[in-house]
Formats: structure tokens, C-alpha cells, sequence
């Protein structure tokens, strides 16, 4: 549910199909900078855990890490399947079926369910966004890192007339890349501290 609204909402008027242009179904997927830098992230902060565990005699046993560890990871790899679909029907955002099967189900919304797009401020000082349904109360938030955003926003906006202009990407391309090269410096500490540790 989502609470009173702060910002401005974008109101919504919706064309006819027949004023709609004509765009062939498109899947958006999560950009792949982010995906590999939000992957080798995880790998960085924890992939020394287990060889330190082992070498510092800790209450956890380094094979508890390992697996715990793992489920990590796949529940990481999991979260970043996250898919768009939009077609001249509606937009919907889906999982891979072993995903669906046991944790994120998604959702779906045709374009004339959609009122408004709402923003909304994060903890960080950015703004996302919220798809505002007629026959419900539920808000479903739009996907702001997939590639092809400008694109995906161009589409939301010629299939239910909401102003999009001051739509924008949650995070930039360059904060990824800058966070992928910290990343690949922490890997290379990484295995110093591993090489060091088997050592000892």
C-alpha cells in the first residue's frame, strides 16, 4: 500500500488505441554493468569469510559459511532475473520460472488500468516511481534499472498519455562503473587476504 502522497502525482489521460503508435512486444532485462557489479560485489565482501573462519578457529564452521554463502548469492542472482514485458496490451514484470516457483512472482498491468505514474523520495535522496491502478489500491513500482530505460518510459508514456519528462533513470551508468572498478580493487585485497590466510 502506498502512504498519502508528498510529491506530485503524474496524472494520466489516456489516448485511444487508435492514437497509440504501433510498437512490437519488447522484454527489458536488467542492465548487465549491474548486474555484474552488484554479482562481483557480493563476491568481494564475502568470499574471504570462510578462509578467515577457518584460520581464526571461529564458531561458525567454514562450511556453514560456504553454503550460507551460496543461498546468498542465488537469492542475489535471483532478485537481478527481474524482466519487463510490455506489448500493445500492458506492461508486466516477470521472473524466470525457477524464480517464480519460490519467491518473486511479479506482476502485470494492462494500459488502461494505469491512472498515474506517482514519485516517490528514497532514503538516498532519489525518486521512484509508482503505477497507480483505477480498480486498485496497490501501488507497483516501475523498474528503474533495466537497459533500455529511455526507452521502456517512451512506451509507458505513448500507451497511457502520462507526462514522462521528468522520468529518470534511478541510478547512471558511470555510478557502476565507478562502483565496478572499487569492486574489482576489493577482489584483488581479496585475494592477497586469502593467499595470506592459507598461509598462516
Amino acid at each position: 500500500m502506498v502512504s498519502s502522497p508528498t510529491p506530485p502525482t503524474h496524472p494520466s489521460q489516456p489516448p485511444s488505441n487508435a492514437a497509440s503508435p504501433a510498437f512490437s512486444p519488447r522484454t527489458f532485462r536488467l542492465s548487465i554493468i549491474i548486474r555484474s557489479t552488484l554479482l562481483l560485489l557480493y563476491i568481494a565482501l564475502t568470499l574471504p569469510l570462510p578462509f578467515l573462519a577457518e584460520v581464526t578457529q571461529a564458531p561458525v564452521p567454514a562450511s556453514v559459511l560456504w553454503v550460507g554463502l551460496a543461498i546468498g548469492f542465488l537469492l542475489l542472482y535471483a532478485a537481478l532475473t527481474e524482466q519487463v514485458r510490455v506489448d500493445e496490451m500492458g506492461i508486466q514484470v516477470t521472473y524466470p520460472a525457477w524464480v517464480r516457483w519460490f519467491w518473486r512472482k511479479g506482476w502485470s498491468l494492462p494500459w488502461a488500468e494505469i491512472k498515474a505514474l506517482k514519485p516517490r523520495s528514497t532514503g538516498q535522496g532519489g525518486l521512484v516511481y509508482y503505477f497507480l491502478s483505477h480498480s486498485s489500491e496497490q501501488a507497483y513500482l516501475l523498474p528503474m534499472r533495466v537497459a533500455g530505460f529511455a526507452e521502456l518510459v517512451r512506451r509507458v508514456e505513448a500507451h497511457t498519455g502520462i507526462d514522462t519528462r521528468d522520468v529518470k533513470p534511478l541510478s547512471q551508468p558511470w555510478m557502476y562503473l565507478i562502483l565496478l572498478g572499487l569492486t574489482l580493487i576489493l577482489l584483488a585485497i581479496d585475494a592477497w587476504t586469502i593467499l595470506v590466510a592459507m598461509q598462516a
